[in-house]
């Protein structure tokens, strides 16, 4: 997890300042966004304009950047793209991270504002666009592919052994701790699950496409004209479309999750045929996946401070009525 004081607030105007031609006036930090990896401001100019400002651990971010310019410059202005520098890059450097600028929108994300009717048709119309877009062959090279990792499922079982044992930890560490241990039985359902579905998902070959990746609510913004914008294009993925179509009806951030929404959305999206496996392996590894992360940040580090009990928090979430758990089971069901 970044820490703040890891980059001086003085340093990031400083290259905005330098390589954006930037007459900085103030640099907020925000209190948002779940990327352990990541640090967001808001930067105001002397002039009165604003942007957002990301930072990003590391320097592999290049294509992630040109892919969210490639699909603008499709014609999908429902992306954002960065802001270049005055040498005409997507991305600068600082130190040991990345820094990207955006424009800043004014607006609310889809876990706090629902959706109408309007923006679900816009929402599948943005994807069926992305799904449909064929990356040129170099920078389709550069972009990970699905291998259907075991990865977080070893890791959640490492957890609950953890937990089996003497246990010590902070408040937010030991109730999750408690909470695991009462959910075990369901943990290890989805564990399994995810993995007698990944097994089967091998055995196919389905259609790679482009994929977002993480098209939850959180991610989707309504500015104050109405206009629905798809943002954080950090982490694309070459996967069965399902990698996306899956969080449409998941529940996850216990949205998203009436039959009424998906409608609107395939009336946008179109005609298409949804594997309900993929669908169901990728709703059961996204919870894994979660488990994982929020279970390693809790009990295996003190990262996080006066974040810990909302962490806490969304993990819990997402075992409530019509949850991410609830919808997984219920994909799987068929």
């Amino acid at each position: 997890m970044i820490q703040k004081q890891a980059v001086p607030d003085s340093r990031i105007i400083d290259s905005l300042v330098n390589d954006y031609k930037f007459n900085v006036d103030t640099l907020l930090l925000l209190p948002i966004g779940a990327d352990a990896d990541a640090l967001v401001y808001r930067a105001r100019l002397r002039d009165g304009s604003e942007y957002f400002v990301k930072l990003k651990r590391g320097h592999e971010h290049d294509v992630s950047v040109t892919i969210a310019r490639l699909l603008y410059d499709s014609g999908i202005k429902q992306i954002i793209p960065p802001i270049m520098t005055v040498h005409g890059q997507p991305i600068q450097k600082v130190g040991d991270f990345t820094l990207i600028v955006y424009p800043f929108i004014e607006g609310k994300d889809g876990l706090t504002r629902p959706l109408g009717e309007d923006h679900w048709a816009t929402l599948g119309k943005v994807l069926r666009r992305v799904h449909d877009f064929k990356l040129p062959e170099p920078i389709q090279k550069q972009v990970r592919r699905e291998t259907y990792s075991p990865k977080w499922r070893e890791a959640v079982r490492s957890l609950l052994l953890q937990i089996e044992t003497d246990f010590d930890g902070d408040e937010s560490a030991l109730k999750l701790a408690e909470f695991m241990t009462a959910q075990r039985t369901r943990i290890h359902h989805l564990v399994d699950q995810s993995e007698h579905l990944a097994r089967e998902m091998s055995k196919r070959s389905p259609t790679f496409v482009l994929c977002h990746s993480d098209i939850h609510g959180g991610n989707v913004l309504i500015d104050s004209s109405d206009r629905l914008y798809v943002v954080d294009w950090d982490e694309p993925i070459m996967a069965p479309k399902e990698r996306d179509l899956m969080f449409i009806g998941g529940g996850v951030g216990n949205v998203w999750n009436k039959p009424a929404e998906e409608e609107s959305f395939y009336g946008g999206y179109g005609q298409t045929d949804v594997d309900t496996l993929a669908l169901a392996y990728y709703r059961h590894e996204r919870i894994v996946e979660d488990i994982a992360l929020y279970g390693h940040d809790l009990l295996r580090t003190t990262d996080g401070g006066e974040d810990r009990p909302e962490m806490l928090n969304q993990m819990v979430a997402m075992f409530d009525t019509n949850g991410a758990v609830d919808m997984a089971c219920k994909t799987d069901r068929g």
